[in-house]
C-alpha cells in the first residue's frame, strides 16, 4: 500500500460537504494516491469545550460519505487505538502497517498556526509535510518552520457547528452534508 498519502484528520462531528470537497481538492492538487479521513477518537483540543458525539457514529458517517469518492477513504486508526488522538501516533501507525513515508497532513487555514502546539510537533515537522487549505473567514498563512504549501479550496462555507445548530433548529441540511449523514442522523437522533 505504498504511494503518496494525505492525512486529513478531524472530529467530523459531522462530516460535511466542505470536508469532502477539501479532501478531493487536496488529492488532486497534491497528486495523492489516497486521502485518509482520520476520525479522531478523542479530539483533545476540542473535547474539554463541548460534548463530542461517539466516535463510532462519527466514523460511520465518514465511511458512508466516502463510498463513492475515488481515492478518499475513512480511517479508523485513532478510534481503534483509543484515548486522545495525536497525529504523530497515526503517522507512526501508518508507517508501520502500510509503509507510508513522508505523508501530507491536510489542515484548514484555521488550524495552520496551531501546529506547533500539537503533540511532538518537532518530530512531526521532520516526518510529514503540511498542506494548508484556504477556508472562508480564515487568513491563509503557512506555519513557520514546516514544509508547507498553500492550497486554494472550494469556498464552501460550511462548518460542523453550523450543521449541528441547523439540526437542532429542524432546518434542512441537504445542502450541507451528504445524504448518508442525513440518514445516520435520522437513525441515531444526534444533535437533536
Amino acid at each position: 500500500m505504498h504511494g503518496s498519502v494525505g492525512i486529513f484528520g478531524g472530529t467530523f462531528d459531522p462530516i460535511h460537504l466542505g470536508h469532502l470537497a477539501a479532501a478531493s481538492r487536496a488529492r488532486q492538487d497534491l497528486g495523492l494516491d489516497r486521502v485518509l479521513l482520520v476520525v479522531a477518537n478523542d479530539p483533545w483540543q476540542k473535547s474539554p469545550e463541548r460534548t463530542i458525539s461517539p466516535a463510532a457514529d462519527r466514523l460511520a458517517m465518514v465511511a458512508a460519505s466516502v463510498v463513492e469518492i475515488d481515492g478518499v477513504e475513512a480511517c479508523d486508526l485513532e478510534v481503534v487505538r483509543g484515548g486522545p488522538s495525536y497525529t504523530i501516533e497515526t503517522i507512526e501507525a501508518l508507517e508501520n502497517a502500510q509503509g507510508v513515508v513522508d505523508p501530507w497532513i491536510i489542515v484548514g487555514a484555521d488550524l495552520s498556526l496551531t501546529l506547533d502546539s500539537w503533540e511532538r510537533a518537532a518530530e512531526l515537522k521532520q516526518r510529514a509535510r503540511v498542506a494548508v487549505l484556504s477556508r472562508p473567514g480564515s487568513p491563509l498563512r503557512l506555519p513557520g518552520g514546516w514544509r508547507a504549501v498553500a492550497l486554494e479550496s472550494d469556498d464552501l462555507d460550511i462548518s460542523s457547528s453550523a450543521v449541528r445548530a441547523a439540526v437542532r433548529r429542524g432546518d434542512d441540511i441537504a445542502a450541507m452534508v451528504p445524504a448518508a449523514v442525513i440518514d445516520h442522523l435520522a437513525r441515531r437522533t444526534l444533535y437533536a
